[in-house]
């Protein structure tokens, strides 16, 4: 930096308080350094800062508009710091996480902002997968954790512990569709009609499903969602979805063996261990849910 952080500081610190020697008692300096450093700062910058024909030094229109700028830099400076800070001490640059639509929380929102607020300055990125997808992610290292439906079998470099909520998926058609208007409905009913079903890509590449009748698949809830209101199918979809995006656009089927309870676990590679803000959040997604008081 051509400027030094001690001038940019001293210059902030007098421009704010209204005094060199307000500045000086503050910083622990003597006022005749705080003074130099500002005379140096504007011998630099080409600039008059302060205006000095009077008692107290004041700001000229100049030095109102670099105050703006050294504010910026100096704020810069301090995420920079903590920023160090935090990466020595364990903090990963980066926080991936991969979420299933089957996870809802009634913490989700209160838990994102305890994160938000304790690791500020990382960069945090979420990504959306289902099945084989979302584990695929984790086990590469494209994502540190996942949140998956529970699988019956994970990888062995992959750990897995399942969380308290669990989702509830059930049928849904559009209103207008004919299944909407039938009761106690059988799995070879459902069979006449097209089937809008969750397909993975690495189920694509492996082995696939047996094809039902005219179905169709995607690989996200929210696309089974789509083309369920436009009137195409029937298909499985956690309720909360429906509740939060097409409630009035979508009926829920009267079939058998519905609705079904989904329980949903983490994920995490075991061959790359998680930072200090993987390992907070992973623990308050793992924490049982804290009883309403009565």
């Amino acid at each position: 930096m051509r400027h030094s952080p001690e001038a940019l500081t001293a210059f902030a610190e007098a421009a704010t308080l209204g005094s060199f020697s307000a500045a000086a008692r503050k910083l622990g300096k003597s006022q005749s350094t705080v003074s130099s450093a500002i005379a140096n700062l504007e011998i630099d910058l080409g600039l008059t800062l302060f205006d000095r024909s009077s008692r107290k030094p004041t700001l000229t229109g100049q030095g109102r508009v670099v105050l703006g700028k050294v504010q910026e830099i100096l704020a810069a400076s301090d995420r920079l710091d903590r920023s160090a800070s935090q990466l020595s001490g364990g903090l990963e640059a980066r926080l991936s996480v991969v979420w299933s639509d089957t996870y809802q929380s009634d913490r989700f929102e209160e838990m994102l902002m305890a994160f938000e607020q304790r690791f500020p300055d990382l960069e945090f990125e979420c990504l959306i997968a289902e099945h084989g997808d979302l584990v695929s992610l984790v086990q590469t290292g494209r994502a540190q954790i996942g949140v998956v439906a529970a699988q019956n079998l994970y990888p062995p470099d992959v750990g897995s512990a399942m969380i308290a909520e669990q989702s509830e998926i059930t049928l849904f058609v559009a209103s207008t569709h004919p299944l909407a208007r039938l009761k106690d409905i059988t799995p070879e009913v459902l069979a006449n009609f097209r089937e809008l079903r969750l397909d993975t890509y690495l189920a694509r590449t492996g082995q696939a499903q047996p094809s039902a009748r005219r179905a169709w698949s995607a690989p996200s809830y929210l696309m089974l969602l789509e083309m369920a209101v436009l009137g195409f199918g029937w298909a499985a979809i956690p309720r909360w979805m429906v509740t939060r995006f097409a409630a009035d656009r979508l009926h829920e089927l009267d079939a058998r063996g519905w609705p079904r309870r989904v329980p949903v676990d983490a994920v995490w590679s075991r061959q790359r261990p998680l930072g200090r803000a993987g390992t907070w959040l992973l623990q308050e997604m793992l924490a049982p849910p804290v009883a309403p008081h009565s």
